[in-house]
């Protein structure tokens, strides 16, 4: 099975905040959704359905709703603890990149999805030709932050696994597809939102 029915997208929004959205929308929120949904129409017109979803229901946990990029919350002495290689964890820091001191905090988590340490600032820097790793808070920026989000989702670089994965012409598997991010971190909420998205995505009533 591959879904790729066009986007209603009147019907998507009264959906998404009747269902997703506890009835109402903040104007941010709204704005999110449509750097979204125009990222994915202008270059995955074709893709599947269940990606959009995903990454829309991805979205919706890891910033907490607000569908804005958001820098990780957290003080300079947690990011030094947690990623930095003078911190408690030097093994967890040098598996980031993290490999002087200061680069827990300068590259703690940003973005649609928390993009984390130095290596990983660095590989995106190459991807997408500008200086993210000399300027990380540019993976606060909506384009920026939606192009890592669905290219990352799509070519497995978070984790080694990718949309295609979990969501092809033979498999639907919601709670697995956690693991293109986080492993199994919170996945049946997240397989909850992302059943949801795909209602309002594909202007149906069924329920995937």
């Amino acid at each position: 099975m591959t879904i790729t029915m066009a986007l209603e997208r009147n019907f998507f929004f009264d959906y998404a905040r009747r269902v997703l959205f506890d009835g109402k929308f903040r104007q941010r929120q709204v704005d999110g959704l449509n750097l979204l949904l125009d990222y994915w129409d202008r270059y995955f017109p074709q893709d599947d359905m269940r990606w959009l979803a995903y990454a829309l229901a991805t979205v919706h946990y890891e910033v907490d709703r607000t569908m804005q990029p958001i820098r990780e919350h957290g003080s300079e002495a947690y990011f030094r603890k947690m990623y930095d290689i003078e911190g408690d964890n030097p093994r967890k820091a040098r598996l980031l990149g993290n490999i002087h001191p200061g680069d827990g905090a300068r590259f703690c988590g940003r973005g649609f999805v928390q993009l984390t340490g130095r290596r990983n600032y660095e590989d995106w820097s190459a991807r997408l030709d500008i200086d993210l790793a000399g300027n990380p808070d540019l993976a606060l920026e909506g384009s920026i932050a939606a192009t890592i989000l669905f290219e990352g989702m799509r070519l497995g670089t978070f984790t080694g696994k990718g949309f295609a994965d979990y969501f092809n012409t033979e498999k639907t598997d919601w709670i697995n597809a956690r693991r293109i991010v986080n492993h199994l971190d919170k996945a049946n909420l997240i397989a909850g939102f992302a059943r949801n998205y795909l209602i309002a995505l594909t202007f149906t009533g069924y329920r995937f």
